[in-house]
């Protein structure tokens, strides 16, 4: 399967302590299957923080679902799991993991989801009504990467600058 990520830097080895802790699946590397969705981060980190948006594409080895990997699979849709799993992560005050998944799979949490988890954390909706009003809407999708193992499954095949 190809993936992609968007960049500001041409990234020679992937070093997963420099990832922010509170992302959607926690500290870890993300790649999408999507080239568009790459392409838009690779020119809004190079808008924000300087640099060269850059294009990063990797395979990942399909064997890695056979694999001994603990590995989450969320479903293409927003649901009440992955709203929850989401606004756990991004909780300033969860300092720990709250999960040891070396792959997780889902819906990445774009500004509008962002909006209707405020409107959960500020007890507006509840999550099943946040899940119901978010139903509809494509989200683009994301694979985390949360550990060495997983990433020895991911291999670099081509960089481009934009």
């Amino acid at each position: 399967m190809i993936l992609y990520h968007g960049t500001n830097e041409n990234i020679e080895t992937i070093d997963l302590t420099k990832g922010l802790r509170h992302k959607d699946f926690r500290k870890g590397f993300y790649v999408t299957p999507d080239k568009a969705t790459a392409i838009r981060m690779a020119k809004k980190k190079a808008r924000l923080f300087g640099g060269t948006a850059t294009l990063i594409t990797y395979e990942m080895d399909d064997t890695v679902f056979l694999s001994d990997l603990k590995i989450k699979i969320f479903p293409k849709n927003a649901c009440v799991e992955w709203l929850l799993f989401v606004d756990a992560n991004r909780d300033r005050k969860n300092e720990m993991p709250i999960h040891d998944f070396d792959i997780v799979i889902g819906p990445i949490a774009n500004d509008g989801v962002v909006l209707q988890l405020t409107n959960y954390r500020e007890g507006i909706y509840s999550p099943e009504e946040v899940a119901r009003l978010l139903q509809d809407r494509y989200l683009d999708q994301q694979y985390y990467f949360g550990t060495e193992r997983a990433l020895s499954f991911l291999h670099k095949t081509n960089t481009e600058t934009l």
